[in-house]
């Protein structure tokens, strides 16, 4: 069940870490998964012993070709019920575009604003999590990211 944040869960383990996120226009960063056949945030599974940060910057490297910078908005977590376990959402600002590795389960990253992903999500898989989830990241953009003194 995804629910909105505002601070990282203490009280489960954190076993993935997605972000949203944003270019300095206000632009939203998704990624096609070939595998789904859809948009989706970047991210994943923390491995080994990552921190939640070493894990979202590996992942947005392999996924998108970016980095983001060090302030990360935690909005949504998702608890899972049989692994006992969340995975949380971010909002973060692109700092820098890098090459992105090949060999991973997206073809790269797509830039639009808000309301065509939403437009685009809704029309491949309708509405459900993943429009929740750009509602909350926007939400979050709009009142943190977004204000003068996080430029």
């Amino acid at each position: 069940m995804l629910k909105p944040i505002s601070e990282f869960p203490c009280d489960k383990r954190i076993a993935g870490i997605h972000s949203v996120p944003i270019t300095d226009d206000g632009m939203v960063i998704m990624v096609w998964d070939k595998h789904e056949l859809a948009l989706t945030t970047v991210g994943g599974r923390l491995e080994n012993e990552e921190d939640l940060h070493e894990a979202l910057d590996r992942e947005t490297v392999e996924e998108a070709g970016i980095l983001l910078d060090a302030v990360r908005i935690p909005f949504a977590s998702w608890y899972w019920e049989h692994t006992d376990t969340y995975t949380v959402f971010v909002v973060a600002k692109v700092s820098e575009y890098v090459a992105m590795p090949e060999g991973f389960e997206t073809t790269g990253r797509v830039v639009m604003n808000f309301e065509t992903a939403r437009q685009l999500v809704t029309r491949i898989e309708g509405a459900g999590p993943r429009i929740q989830i750009l509602e909350l990241a926007e939400q979050a953009y709009t009142e943190v990211l977004k204000r003068p003194d996080n430029k």
